[in-house]
């Protein structure tokens, strides 16, 4: 198969996929169970303190341009589109997809640049796709041929062929937080898809009551391969698990689309895989996305934004670009999308996990290091409104933002493209004091104010107005 018709026939894909594929914002958030052991609480806090972080989707399919695993499964849906040489028959396809594998080489994979361009940027945690829906794993995982270290790919032969590790040393030593991406289905391996029969759809293809010890199989291998992550791999602060229809019957919300959807009770214990996990790694966060309970110690609306405050730990994933995963000339969100959401997000309790995608060659596109450049240019004047912040009252409020730490109070203003910086400026507080002051951060010099009815109206001078005229957000600062 010449991989160029491959990429003329499929990149264009990638392009339609959206949130649909599994619609993690639709979840009941009011059922959250806080957790128990002071570790996990102590580092959920410190996780909720740093705000801002870097996701990555990367794999073979990265060669293809196309949208990650999904072209695998049997579903009619936009994302799952096949094309290409081999579309025209399924079984065809999936060979050709999985000898992806003896193609793969990204010779020029350096993860210290992209810790460097993270840390610039002002991300402060990662979370690394060890393992897609596809089973592909970019760990040294034991329990599979199919992996980035065995002899069939050609990037095995590279010292640093062990990618997932690489990475996590490469932003450990850069102080981050490490999360793995973990995939709790797995179409590769005949324990999950069962080749007596075809797959039917993203589900285990067989009734694991009716075939038990198949399943206890697939609740082995799943359980081994999180253990090697979690003893193997350093010091592990997120085990990050995607793929939500894999879960107990009887925690299906049948008011959620693609849960009712689910066929069988799909229960791979995980007491027992948060338990091993914490054992190795005490005070590890567990991210069960959408089984909400006690393994879900932080919710991950996906692709979107909550319209409104939450009490609860909460990270918004989303792109940079359009895809998840490497789609060539990709179109990235500007810098004002990406600070207005950040914004937005930490003023709501959240997190923000954004998503940049390696190519086959091991790179970024230039214009995410760019974005990343630009990102920190703004963190890296206003991240005293970000970092350690909690949110104040009225949290949102028009083009206003708040939040708070010690005696200060952050009002930022999301600013509109072309949007300038007035004369004067009435800030939506009415809590000033005479003993208040009240700065434009980035400027040393307080500003003048005076208290009226409708909160502080400050007065900025020209050569001000001028310096943030093309800022994506004014951040004030009101210090009582």
């Amino acid at each position: 198969m010449k991989k160029s018709l491959i990429l003329a026939g499929l990149a264009a894909s990638v392009l339609s996929f959206g949130t649909s594929a599994q619609q993690h914002s639709e979840q009941d958030h009011s059922k959250y169970v806080w957790p128990k052991d002071e570790l996990v609480k102590k580092k959920l806090d410190n996780w909720q303190d740093i705000k801002f972080g870097l996701l990555m989707h990367w794999g073979t399919y990265s060669e293809w341009g196309i949208v990650e695993s999904w072209s695998l499964c049997p579903e009619d849906e936009g994302w799952c589109e096949r094309r290409g040489a081999s579309s025209a028959n399924y079984f065809e396809y999936k060979k050709a997809y999985e000898n992806l594998q003896t193609t793969f080489n990204p010779v020029k994979f350096a993860p210290e640049k992209w810790a460097d361009a993270a840390q610039k940027a002002g991300m402060k945690y990662v979370v690394f796709t060890t393992k897609h829906h596809d089973g592909f794993c970019m760990f040294d995982s034991k329990y599979t041929n199919y992996k980035v270290t065995d002899a069939k790919t050609p990037f095995s032969s590279n010292p640093r062929s062990n990618i997932a590790k690489e990475v996590f040393d490469a932003f450990r030593k850069k102080d981050f937080m490490v999360g793995a991406y973990f995939s709790k289905p797995d179409w590769n391996t005949p324990s999950y898809w069962w080749s007596y029969f075809p797959p039917k759809d993203r589900n285990v293809n067989y009734d694991p009551k009716k075939y038990p010890q198949k399943w206890q199989e697939f609740k082995d291998f799943t359980y081994n391969q999180i253990e090697e992550l979690m003893t193997q791999y350093g010091k592990m602060d997120i085990l990050w698990l995607d793929g939500g229809w894999v879960r107990p019957f009887s925690t299906i919300d049948p008011n959620i689309s693609w849960q009712k959807t689910i066929p069988y009770d799909q229960d791979i214990d995980m007491a027992k895989i948060a338990a091993m996990g914490r054992k190795n790694q005490p005070g590890l966060l567990v991210v069960d996305r959408t089984v909400t309970g006690e393994f879900e110690n932080y919710v991950t609306p996906e692709q979107s934004i909550p319209d409104h405050y939450m009490p609860i730990p909460w990270e918004t994933c989303t792109t940079m670009g359009t895809s998840w995963s490497y789609v060539p000339n990709d179109k990235y969100k500007s810098l004002r999308e990406i600070i207005h959401m950040l914004v937005d997000i930490v003023a709501k309790n959240g997190n923000l996990l954004l998503n940049v995608a390696p190519g086959p060659d091991g790179e970024w596109h230039n214009e995410a290091y760019q974005r990343m450049e630009e990102m920190g240019k703004w963190v890296s004047v206003n991240g005293e409104s970000i970092y350690g912040t909690k949110p104040v009252a009225p949290y949102r409020e028009g083009q206003w933002a708040f939040t708070g730490k010690e005696k200060s109070t952050y009002l930022t203003y999301l600013a509109k493209e072309g949007e300038t910086v007035p004369a004067t400026v009435v800030l939506p507080w009415k809590k000033a004091e005479k003993s208040t002051i009240v700065t434009l951060i980035g400027e040393i010099k307080p500003l003048k104010y005076k208290i009226t009815p409708n909160g502080i109206e400050v007065t900025i001078p020209e050569k001000v107005r001028a310096a943030f005229a093309s800022q994506p957000a004014w951040v004030f600062k009101v210090l009582n």
